[in-house]
Protein backbone atom coordinates (compact mmCIF):
# COMPACT_ATOMS: atom_id res chain seq x y z
CA UNK A 1 0.00 0.00 0.00
CA UNK A 2 1.44 3.33 -1.07
CA UNK A 3 2.06 5.80 1.73
CA UNK A 4 -0.06 8.95 1.33
CA UNK A 5 1.82 12.06 0.30
CA UNK A 6 2.09 14.77 2.91
CA UNK A 7 0.03 17.91 2.59
CA UNK A 8 3.23 19.97 2.59
CA UNK A 9 4.58 18.04 -0.39
CA UNK A 10 1.30 18.29 -2.28
CA UNK A 11 1.03 22.02 -1.73
CA UNK A 12 4.68 22.51 -2.66
CA UNK A 13 4.24 20.59 -5.91
CA UNK A 14 1.03 22.44 -6.69
CA UNK A 15 2.79 25.74 -5.99
CA UNK A 16 5.63 24.68 -8.31
CA UNK A 17 3.17 23.63 -11.03
CA UNK A 18 1.28 26.91 -10.76
CA UNK A 19 4.55 28.85 -10.91
CA UNK A 20 5.72 26.79 -13.88
CA UNK A 21 2.41 27.44 -15.63
CA UNK A 22 2.64 31.16 -14.99
CA UNK A 23 6.27 31.33 -16.09
CA UNK A 24 5.50 29.20 -19.13
CA UNK A 25 2.59 31.42 -20.15
CA UNK A 26 4.63 34.57 -19.61
CA UNK A 27 7.61 33.10 -21.49
CA UNK A 28 5.42 32.03 -24.43
CA UNK A 29 3.93 35.51 -24.60
CA UNK A 30 7.34 37.17 -24.49
CA UNK A 31 8.76 34.72 -27.06
CA UNK A 32 5.86 35.35 -29.42
CA UNK A 33 6.09 39.11 -28.92
CA UNK A 34 9.85 39.10 -29.56
CA UNK A 35 9.44 37.03 -32.75
CA UNK A 36 6.78 39.43 -34.05
CA UNK A 37 8.90 42.45 -33.18
CA UNK A 38 11.97 41.06 -34.97
CA UNK A 39 9.88 40.12 -38.03
CA UNK A 40 8.34 43.60 -38.12
CA UNK A 41 11.79 45.20 -37.85
CA UNK A 42 13.14 43.05 -40.70
CA UNK A 43 10.17 43.89 -42.93
CA UNK A 44 10.61 47.58 -42.28
CA UNK A 45 14.33 47.26 -43.09
CA UNK A 46 13.61 45.49 -46.40
CA UNK A 47 11.05 48.08 -47.43
CA UNK A 48 13.52 50.81 -46.50
CA UNK A 49 16.12 49.32 -48.81
CA UNK A 50 13.65 49.31 -51.68
CA UNK A 51 12.90 52.97 -51.03
CA UNK A 52 16.62 53.86 -51.00
CA UNK A 53 17.22 52.13 -54.35
CA UNK A 54 14.26 53.91 -55.86
CA UNK A 55 15.59 57.17 -54.46
CA UNK A 56 18.95 56.60 -56.19
CA UNK A 57 17.17 56.02 -59.49
CA UNK A 58 14.97 59.06 -58.98
CA UNK A 59 18.10 61.16 -58.33
CA UNK A 60 19.16 60.58 -61.92
CA UNK A 61 21.42 57.62 -61.47
CA UNK A 62 21.16 55.25 -64.40
CA UNK A 63 21.14 51.52 -64.08
CA UNK A 64 24.47 51.36 -65.89
CA UNK A 65 25.97 53.84 -63.44
CA UNK A 66 24.68 51.81 -60.51
CA UNK A 67 26.16 48.66 -61.97
CA UNK A 68 29.51 50.40 -62.31
CA UNK A 69 29.37 51.54 -58.70
CA UNK A 70 28.29 48.44 -56.68
CA UNK A 71 29.74 49.78 -53.42
CA UNK A 72 27.05 52.47 -53.48
CA UNK A 73 24.36 49.95 -52.65
CA UNK A 74 26.50 47.10 -51.37
CA UNK A 75 27.40 49.20 -48.35
CA UNK A 76 23.70 49.48 -47.55
CA UNK A 77 23.48 45.73 -47.12
CA UNK A 78 26.35 45.35 -44.68
CA UNK A 79 26.31 41.56 -44.17
CA UNK A 80 26.17 38.23 -46.00
CA UNK A 81 22.54 37.53 -45.03
CA UNK A 82 21.13 40.41 -47.08
CA UNK A 83 20.04 40.09 -50.72
CA UNK A 84 19.28 42.61 -53.47
CA UNK A 85 18.12 42.20 -57.08
CA UNK A 86 17.07 44.59 -59.77
CA UNK A 87 15.22 42.59 -62.42
CA UNK A 88 14.04 43.56 -65.86
CA UNK A 89 10.68 42.64 -67.35
CA UNK A 90 11.95 39.12 -68.14
CA UNK A 91 13.33 38.48 -64.68
CA UNK A 92 16.94 38.89 -65.70
CA UNK A 93 19.09 40.47 -62.98
CA UNK A 94 20.42 43.90 -63.89
CA UNK A 95 21.96 44.38 -60.43
CA UNK A 96 22.52 41.52 -58.03
CA UNK A 97 23.94 41.34 -54.51
CA UNK A 98 23.71 37.66 -53.61
CA UNK A 99 26.55 36.51 -51.32
CA UNK A 100 24.95 33.08 -50.78
CA UNK A 101 24.26 32.44 -54.48
CA UNK A 102 20.54 31.92 -54.06
CA UNK A 103 18.40 31.48 -57.19
CA UNK A 104 16.71 34.54 -58.61
CA UNK A 105 13.11 34.51 -57.32
CA UNK A 106 10.19 34.45 -59.72
CA UNK A 107 7.75 36.94 -58.28
CA UNK A 108 4.39 38.33 -59.42
CA UNK A 109 4.13 42.05 -60.25
CA UNK A 110 3.61 44.26 -57.23
CA UNK A 111 3.14 47.95 -58.10
CA UNK A 112 2.26 48.75 -54.46
CA UNK A 113 5.03 46.60 -52.98
CA UNK A 114 4.65 43.23 -51.29
CA UNK A 115 6.26 41.09 -48.62
CA UNK A 116 6.61 37.31 -48.70
CA UNK A 117 8.80 34.24 -48.60
CA UNK A 118 11.31 33.21 -51.28
CA UNK A 119 9.40 30.76 -53.50
CA UNK A 120 12.40 28.44 -53.84
CA UNK A 121 14.36 28.87 -50.61
CA UNK A 122 13.01 28.39 -47.11
CA UNK A 123 13.74 30.79 -44.27
CA UNK A 124 14.22 33.74 -46.63
CA UNK A 125 12.13 36.90 -46.39
CA UNK A 126 11.64 39.13 -49.48
CA UNK A 127 10.20 42.55 -50.22
CA UNK A 128 9.63 43.60 -53.83
CA UNK A 129 8.04 46.32 -55.89
CA UNK A 130 7.47 46.78 -59.64
CA UNK A 131 7.74 50.23 -61.31
CA UNK A 132 8.56 52.01 -64.61
CA UNK A 133 11.95 53.73 -65.13
CA UNK A 134 13.03 55.35 -68.41
CA UNK A 135 10.36 53.37 -70.24
CA UNK A 136 11.51 50.06 -68.82
CA UNK A 137 9.59 47.86 -66.36
CA UNK A 138 11.79 46.99 -63.41
CA UNK A 139 11.35 44.96 -60.22
CA UNK A 140 13.36 45.75 -57.10
CA UNK A 141 13.80 42.83 -54.70
CA UNK A 142 15.33 43.13 -51.22
CA UNK A 143 15.78 40.02 -49.17
CA UNK A 144 17.19 38.62 -45.95
CA UNK A 145 17.83 35.07 -44.81
CA UNK A 146 16.29 34.22 -41.43
CA UNK A 147 19.15 32.15 -40.02
CA UNK A 148 20.23 34.91 -37.67
CA UNK A 149 16.68 35.42 -36.47
CA UNK A 150 16.21 31.70 -35.82
CA UNK A 151 19.52 31.47 -33.96
CA UNK A 152 18.52 34.42 -31.80
CA UNK A 153 15.07 32.93 -31.06
CA UNK A 154 16.57 29.50 -30.34
CA UNK A 155 18.97 31.04 -27.82
CA UNK A 156 16.08 32.96 -26.27
CA UNK A 157 13.98 29.75 -26.09
CA UNK A 158 16.81 27.96 -24.30
CA UNK A 159 17.11 30.74 -21.76
CA UNK A 160 13.35 30.64 -21.22
CA UNK A 161 13.37 26.88 -20.58
CA UNK A 162 16.27 27.22 -18.18
CA UNK A 163 14.54 30.11 -16.39
CA UNK A 164 11.28 28.15 -16.10
CA UNK A 165 13.06 25.05 -14.82
CA UNK A 166 15.03 27.04 -12.27
CA UNK A 167 11.89 28.93 -11.29
CA UNK A 168 9.94 25.69 -10.78
CA UNK A 169 12.68 24.19 -8.63
CA UNK A 170 12.99 27.40 -6.64
CA UNK A 171 9.21 27.66 -6.28
CA UNK A 172 9.05 24.06 -5.03
CA UNK A 173 11.76 24.70 -2.47
CA UNK A 174 10.35 28.01 -1.31
CA UNK A 175 6.85 26.52 -1.35
CA UNK A 176 8.01 23.70 0.91
CA UNK A 177 9.47 26.19 3.38
CA UNK A 178 6.41 28.44 3.27
CA UNK A 179 3.93 25.57 3.54
CA UNK A 180 5.81 23.94 6.40
CA UNK A 181 5.79 27.22 8.23
CA UNK A 182 2.18 27.91 7.36
CA UNK A 183 1.06 24.45 8.52
CA UNK A 184 2.83 24.75 11.85
CA UNK A 185 -0.47 25.61 13.62
CA UNK A 186 -2.01 22.48 12.07
CA UNK A 187 0.77 20.34 13.52
CA UNK A 188 0.29 21.97 16.91
CA UNK A 189 -3.43 21.26 16.66
CA UNK A 190 -2.74 17.63 15.75
CA UNK A 191 -0.31 17.29 18.65
CA UNK A 192 -2.88 18.60 21.11
CA UNK A 193 -5.57 16.37 19.59
CA UNK A 194 -3.45 13.25 20.12
CA UNK A 195 -3.39 13.92 23.86
CA UNK A 196 -7.19 13.65 24.13
CA UNK A 197 -8.48 10.15 24.81
CA UNK A 198 -11.44 8.54 26.56
CA UNK A 199 -10.03 9.43 29.96
CA UNK A 200 -9.55 13.10 29.00
CA UNK A 201 -12.66 14.00 27.04
CA UNK A 202 -12.99 17.11 29.22
CA UNK A 203 -9.83 18.57 27.68
CA UNK A 204 -10.29 21.16 24.96
CA UNK A 205 -8.21 22.52 22.09
CA UNK A 206 -6.79 26.02 22.39
CA UNK A 207 -8.54 28.20 19.81
CA UNK A 208 -7.25 31.68 20.64
CA UNK A 209 -3.80 31.74 19.00
CA UNK A 210 -4.66 30.14 15.67
CA UNK A 211 -5.52 31.56 12.27
CA UNK A 212 -9.15 32.25 11.44
CA UNK A 213 -9.67 28.95 9.61
CA UNK A 214 -7.98 26.87 12.30
CA UNK A 215 -9.74 28.80 15.04
CA UNK A 216 -13.07 27.85 13.47
CA UNK A 217 -11.85 24.25 13.14
CA UNK A 218 -10.71 24.20 16.78
CA UNK A 219 -14.05 25.52 17.94
CA UNK A 220 -15.89 22.94 15.85
CA UNK A 221 -13.69 20.18 17.29
CA UNK A 222 -14.28 21.50 20.81
CA UNK A 223 -18.02 21.41 20.18
CA UNK A 224 -17.65 17.85 18.91
CA UNK A 225 -15.64 16.92 22.03
CA UNK A 226 -18.35 18.45 24.20
CA UNK A 227 -20.98 16.35 22.45
CA UNK A 228 -18.82 13.26 22.75
CA UNK A 229 -18.21 13.94 26.43
CA UNK A 230 -21.91 14.38 27.03
CA UNK A 231 -22.77 11.27 25.01
CA UNK A 232 -20.08 9.23 26.76
CA UNK A 233 -21.33 10.42 30.15
CA UNK A 234 -24.87 9.49 29.19
CA UNK A 235 -23.68 6.11 27.95
CA UNK A 236 -21.80 5.52 31.20
CA UNK A 237 -24.86 6.46 33.24
CA UNK A 238 -27.03 4.31 31.01
CA UNK A 239 -24.70 1.33 31.44
CA UNK A 240 -24.73 1.76 35.20
CA UNK A 241 -28.50 2.17 35.29
CA UNK A 242 -29.03 -0.79 32.97
CA UNK A 243 -26.80 -2.96 35.13
CA UNK A 244 -28.73 -1.81 38.22
CA UNK A 245 -32.11 -2.46 36.58
CA UNK A 246 -31.16 -5.94 35.43
CA UNK A 247 -29.38 -6.80 38.66
CA UNK A 248 -32.60 -6.61 40.67
CA UNK A 249 -34.63 -9.21 38.74
CA UNK A 250 -31.60 -11.42 38.21
CA UNK A 251 -30.82 -11.20 41.93
CA UNK A 252 -34.40 -12.11 42.74
CA UNK A 253 -34.26 -15.08 40.39
CA UNK A 254 -30.92 -16.25 41.73
CA UNK A 255 -31.86 -15.79 45.39
CA UNK A 256 -35.21 -17.50 45.04
CA UNK A 257 -33.67 -20.41 43.13
CA UNK A 258 -30.84 -20.87 45.64
CA UNK A 259 -33.31 -20.81 48.52
CA UNK A 260 -35.51 -23.36 46.79
CA UNK A 261 -32.56 -25.69 46.29
CA UNK A 262 -31.59 -25.70 49.95
CA UNK A 263 -34.25 -28.32 50.75
CA UNK A 264 -36.85 -30.46 49.11
CA UNK A 265 -39.98 -28.55 48.06
CA UNK A 266 -43.51 -29.58 47.29
CA UNK A 267 -45.03 -29.26 43.85
CA UNK A 268 -47.10 -26.29 44.99
CA UNK A 269 -44.00 -24.48 46.21
CA UNK A 270 -42.20 -25.14 42.94
CA UNK A 271 -45.18 -23.81 41.01
CA UNK A 272 -45.19 -20.68 43.16
CA UNK A 273 -41.45 -20.30 42.55
CA UNK A 274 -41.89 -20.69 38.80
CA UNK A 275 -44.73 -18.18 38.83
CA UNK A 276 -42.48 -15.68 40.62
CA UNK A 277 -39.78 -16.39 38.07
CA UNK A 278 -42.22 -15.76 35.24
CA UNK A 279 -42.96 -12.28 36.61
CA UNK A 280 -39.27 -11.47 36.73
CA UNK A 281 -38.78 -12.88 33.24
CA UNK A 282 -41.64 -10.73 31.95
CA UNK A 283 -40.04 -7.70 33.55
CA UNK A 284 -36.74 -8.50 31.85
CA UNK A 285 -38.51 -9.19 28.56
CA UNK A 286 -40.31 -5.81 28.68
CA UNK A 287 -37.04 -4.08 29.44
CA UNK A 288 -35.24 -5.80 26.56
CA UNK A 289 -38.07 -5.08 24.13
CA UNK A 290 -38.03 -1.42 25.16
CA UNK A 291 -34.27 -1.23 24.70
CA UNK A 292 -34.57 -2.80 21.25
CA UNK A 293 -37.28 -0.29 20.35
CA UNK A 294 -35.08 2.62 21.44
CA UNK A 295 -32.12 1.22 19.51
CA UNK A 296 -34.20 0.84 16.35
CA UNK A 297 -35.65 4.32 16.58
CA UNK A 298 -32.27 5.98 17.19
CA UNK A 299 -30.51 4.09 14.39
CA UNK A 300 -33.34 4.10 11.87
CA UNK A 301 -32.45 5.55 8.47
CA UNK A 302 -35.71 4.74 6.72
CA UNK A 303 -38.44 7.27 5.99
CA UNK A 304 -41.00 7.21 8.77
CA UNK A 305 -44.45 6.21 7.46
CA UNK A 306 -46.98 8.91 8.33
CA UNK A 307 -50.70 9.33 8.15
CA UNK A 308 -53.33 11.85 9.16
CA UNK A 309 -54.18 11.45 12.84
CA UNK A 310 -57.39 12.66 14.46
CA UNK A 311 -56.16 13.93 17.83
CA UNK A 312 -59.61 13.93 19.44
CA UNK A 313 -60.26 10.30 18.49
CA UNK A 314 -56.78 9.20 19.59
CA UNK A 315 -57.11 10.97 22.94
CA UNK A 316 -60.55 9.40 23.55
CA UNK A 317 -59.14 5.93 22.87
CA UNK A 318 -56.31 6.46 25.35
CA UNK A 319 -58.65 7.85 27.99
CA UNK A 320 -60.87 4.79 27.65
CA UNK A 321 -57.85 2.48 27.93
CA UNK A 322 -56.48 4.12 31.11
CA UNK A 323 -59.89 4.79 32.68
CA UNK A 324 -59.72 1.75 34.96
CA UNK A 325 -56.29 2.66 36.36
CA UNK A 326 -57.43 6.24 36.89
CA UNK A 327 -60.60 5.19 38.76
CA UNK A 328 -58.58 3.03 41.16
CA UNK A 329 -56.68 6.15 42.31
CA UNK A 330 -59.62 8.53 42.20
CA UNK A 331 -58.23 10.24 39.11
CA UNK A 332 -60.07 11.66 36.12
CA UNK A 333 -58.83 11.79 32.54
CA UNK A 334 -59.95 14.91 30.64
CA UNK A 335 -59.27 15.33 26.91
CA UNK A 336 -59.03 18.79 25.33
CA UNK A 337 -57.24 17.59 22.21
CA UNK A 338 -58.52 18.93 18.90
CA UNK A 339 -57.35 18.97 15.32
CA UNK A 340 -55.68 16.71 12.80
CA UNK A 341 -51.96 16.25 12.24
CA UNK A 342 -49.63 14.12 10.16
CA UNK A 343 -47.57 11.59 12.15
CA UNK A 344 -46.90 7.90 12.65
CA UNK A 345 -50.03 6.73 14.47
CA UNK A 346 -48.49 3.78 16.34
CA UNK A 347 -45.52 5.76 17.64
CA UNK A 348 -47.66 8.75 18.58
CA UNK A 349 -50.10 6.50 20.44
CA UNK A 350 -47.23 4.87 22.34
CA UNK A 351 -45.69 8.24 23.28
CA UNK A 352 -48.96 9.67 24.61
CA UNK A 353 -49.72 6.43 26.44
CA UNK A 354 -46.36 6.62 28.20
CA UNK A 355 -47.02 10.24 29.20
CA UNK A 356 -50.41 9.27 30.64
CA UNK A 357 -48.89 6.26 32.42
CA UNK A 358 -46.19 8.53 33.88
CA UNK A 359 -48.85 10.96 35.12
CA UNK A 360 -50.85 8.12 36.73
CA UNK A 361 -47.78 6.74 38.50
CA UNK A 362 -46.32 9.98 39.82
CA UNK A 363 -49.27 12.39 40.02
CA UNK A 364 -51.26 13.27 43.13
CA UNK A 365 -54.22 11.01 43.93
CA UNK A 366 -57.71 12.39 43.48
CA UNK A 367 -56.71 14.95 40.83
CA UNK A 368 -57.41 15.19 37.13
CA UNK A 369 -55.08 14.46 34.22
CA UNK A 370 -55.66 16.73 31.24
CA UNK A 371 -54.64 16.03 27.64
CA UNK A 372 -54.18 19.22 25.61
CA UNK A 373 -53.07 20.17 22.11
CA UNK A 374 -52.40 23.43 20.33
CA UNK A 375 -51.03 24.47 17.00
CA UNK A 376 -48.03 26.81 17.22
CA UNK A 377 -45.70 28.30 14.59
CA UNK A 378 -43.21 25.49 15.10
CA UNK A 379 -45.76 22.68 14.88
CA UNK A 380 -48.12 20.73 17.11
CA UNK A 381 -47.67 20.83 20.90
CA UNK A 382 -49.24 17.86 22.69
CA UNK A 383 -49.23 17.90 26.48
CA UNK A 384 -50.25 15.78 29.44
CA UNK A 385 -50.84 17.93 32.53
CA UNK A 386 -51.21 16.53 36.05
CA UNK A 387 -50.93 17.69 39.65
CA UNK A 388 -47.91 16.47 41.59
CA UNK A 389 -44.76 17.30 43.42
CA UNK A 390 -42.54 20.11 42.16
CA UNK A 391 -39.77 18.90 39.87
CA UNK A 392 -36.57 20.95 40.30
CA UNK A 393 -35.28 22.77 37.22
CA UNK A 394 -32.02 20.82 37.31
CA UNK A 395 -33.92 17.53 36.95
CA UNK A 396 -36.48 18.54 34.33
CA UNK A 397 -34.01 18.26 31.42
CA UNK A 398 -32.91 14.78 32.56
CA UNK A 399 -36.35 13.25 33.03
CA UNK A 400 -36.30 11.93 29.47
CA UNK A 401 -32.97 10.14 29.91
CA UNK A 402 -32.98 6.37 30.18
CA UNK A 403 -33.42 5.00 33.70
CA UNK A 404 -33.19 8.47 35.25
CA UNK A 405 -34.90 8.69 38.65
CA UNK A 406 -35.75 12.05 40.15
CA UNK A 407 -36.75 10.44 43.45
CA UNK A 408 -36.43 7.00 45.03
CA UNK A 409 -40.11 6.29 44.46
CA UNK A 410 -39.55 6.23 40.71
CA UNK A 411 -37.26 3.25 41.04
CA UNK A 412 -40.33 1.10 41.55
CA UNK A 413 -41.53 1.70 37.99
CA UNK A 414 -42.23 -1.58 36.27
CA UNK A 415 -44.53 -0.79 33.34
CA UNK A 416 -41.76 0.23 30.97
CA UNK A 417 -38.74 -0.66 33.02
CA UNK A 418 -38.05 3.01 33.77
CA UNK A 419 -37.82 3.85 30.04
CA UNK A 420 -41.23 5.39 29.38
CA UNK A 421 -40.13 9.00 28.99
CA UNK A 422 -37.05 7.93 27.04
CA UNK A 423 -39.41 6.31 24.52
CA UNK A 424 -41.37 9.58 24.31
CA UNK A 425 -38.18 11.48 23.47
CA UNK A 426 -37.18 8.90 20.82
CA UNK A 427 -40.61 9.18 19.17
CA UNK A 428 -40.26 12.97 19.12
CA UNK A 429 -36.77 12.77 17.61
CA UNK A 430 -37.99 10.36 14.92
CA UNK A 431 -40.55 12.99 13.91
CA UNK A 432 -37.95 15.78 14.04
CA UNK A 433 -39.37 17.23 17.26
CA UNK A 434 -38.47 17.43 20.92
CA UNK A 435 -39.82 16.98 24.45
CA UNK A 436 -39.61 18.96 27.66
CA UNK A 437 -41.17 19.33 31.08
CA UNK A 438 -42.68 22.31 32.90
CA UNK A 439 -43.28 22.28 36.63
CA UNK A 440 -44.53 24.69 39.28
CA UNK A 441 -46.03 24.28 42.74
CA UNK A 442 -49.33 23.00 41.43
CA UNK A 443 -48.92 21.50 37.98
CA UNK A 444 -46.47 19.30 36.09
CA UNK A 445 -46.78 19.40 32.28
CA UNK A 446 -44.98 17.05 29.92
CA UNK A 447 -44.90 18.33 26.34
CA UNK A 448 -44.36 16.55 23.05
CA UNK A 449 -43.59 18.96 20.18
CA UNK A 450 -43.91 17.62 16.64
CA UNK A 451 -43.29 19.73 13.51
CA UNK A 452 -45.94 20.19 10.87
CA UNK A 453 -43.59 18.73 8.19
CA UNK A 454 -40.82 16.13 8.44
CA UNK A 455 -38.11 18.70 9.17
CA UNK A 456 -36.65 19.57 12.54
CA UNK A 457 -38.32 22.15 14.73
CA UNK A 458 -36.28 25.33 14.90
CA UNK A 459 -37.98 26.59 17.99
CA UNK A 460 -40.73 25.41 20.27
CA UNK A 461 -41.94 28.55 21.99
CA UNK A 462 -44.06 26.77 24.53
CA UNK A 463 -41.10 24.81 25.82
CA UNK A 464 -38.96 27.91 26.10
CA UNK A 465 -41.38 29.99 28.10
CA UNK A 466 -41.72 29.76 31.86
Amino acid sequence: MRAPASLSMRLSLLFALVTLGLLGGLGAYLYHALGQQIAWRDDQMLQGRLERMEALLDDGESIAALRRRPLLYANMLGNRESLLWMLDAHGVPLIEVNPLGLPVPELPPAPEGRLGEHPAVESTRLAWRSFEHDGRRLTLVAGKTLDERERMLAAYRLRLWLAMGAGAVLACGLGWVVVRRGLRPVRRLATRSRTIDVAHLHWRLEANDETTELRDLSRALNQMLARLEEGFAQLSRFSEDLAHEMRTPLGNLLGATQQALQRERTGVEYRQLLGSHVEEYERLSRMIETMLFLARTEQSSRTLPRETVDLRGLADQLCDYFEGMADEDGRELVSDMEGRMTANLDLLRRALANLIDNALRHGRSGTEIRLVSRREAGGWHLGVINHGELIPDAEQARLFERFYRSDPARSQSVGTGGLGLAIVRSVAQLHGGETWCESDTAVNAFWLCLPVSGGCVDSCPVGRQR
